[in-house]
């Protein structure tokens, strides 16, 4: 795989004549496939003719006449240790941006890569090669991700890093860690080793895990009083609290203080007087129906 290291030692070997930005940025593609292992087999107006991908030849050759053409490139290459098959590589000049299309001999659909030139370019960088170029390694890290890392097989940096990470193992991938469960109180009792209680959700419970959620036991009991957070007026937080505890003292039996329904009625109309939504005490071990001549709306959440 290239690396911006042997990416930068072929440019120095090769020690090529540079006419303006693109061309640096080109020949930094070229550079970054022959670091990669390949063999180059034609370039310039060699590697632009119809038959540059189905030619029999196999030898290698020189830079001669890379940068002929004034706005495109073109090399072709082959990786002898993974396949015979060509590809061809060209370099479109569009503004200030390379446009790389890569084709490999039997396949499909091409390979496509912009770069933008003045990312990668410096400008006045004087004659030593390694001041010419600036962020070379994105350079090559985009080149590997998106062309020579589908031709090699090769993984590239990125993946390296995560790898190396995964093997050093985080708090993910420890076996031994417990995770804590989401709600923390569990069953009173002596249990076999290893036997794992499921939660018992609390007030709200219902609505984070409604049904409830798998592993977790189910409640019981009417809407409000088993671990919704949505109260309606036979909740028995308004009859004494839950456990003796009284929440809500005060106020008409059966409603809380400053309760409401939303919206009234129509104003004047009988049977919609706001006095009459009121429901009578709970009956002793009983479930407080409400009086058959007052209105009722079928549920526990009538109440704002």
């Amino acid at each position: 795989m290239a690396t911006e290291q042997s990416v930068m030692a072929v440019i120095r070997a090769a020690r090529p004549t540079f006419r303006n930005p693109h061309d640096k940025v080109a020949f930094a593609v070229h550079a970054a496939f022959l670091a990669s292992g390949f063999v180059l087999h034609a370039t310039g107006p060699a590697a632009s003719t119809d038959d540059a991908l189905s030619s029999s030849s196999t030898d290698e050759v020189g830079i001669d006449h890379w940068n002929e053409f004034e706005d495109c490139y073109a090399f072709v290459y082959s990786k002898p240790e993974k396949s015979s098959k060509k590809v061809l590589v060209k370099c479109l000049v569009m503004n200030n941006k390379l446009l790389i299309d890569a084709f490999r001999d039997g396949d499909n659909e091409p390979l496509h890569l912009e770069l933008s030139v003045e990312d990668y370019i410096v400008e006045d960088g004087g004659t030593n090669y390694n001041t010419q170029f600036k962020n070379l390694g994105k350079l090559v890290g985009e080149l590997n991700k998106a062309i020579l890392t589908k031709y090699t097989g090769s993984p590239t940096s990125n993946s390296s890093t995560q790898t190396s990470r995964s093997e050093k193992g985080g708090l993910n991938d420890q076996p031994n860690v417990e995770r804590q469960p989401d709600y923390p109180y569990q069953p009173a009792g002596s249990f076999p080793s290893g036997y794992v209680v499921p939660p018992i959700p609390g007030i709200g419970g219902s609505d984070l895990f409604p049904g409830p959620g798998a592993g977790v036991y189910p409640t019981r009991g009417e809407p409000g009083a088993g671990g919704s957070m949505l109260v309606g007026p036979n909740d028995p937080r308004f009859f004494g609290g839950m456990g003796g505890d009284p929440r809500l003292p005060g106020g008409l039996p059966g409603v809380p203080p400053g309760a409401r329904f939303d919206p009234y009625g129509p104003p004047d109309v009988p049977g919609f007087e706001p006095g009459r939504f009121i429901r009578n005490p709970r009956r002793p071990g009983g479930g407080g129906r409400p009086h058959p001549d007052l209105p009722h709306f079928g549920g526990d959440s009538d109440f704002i």
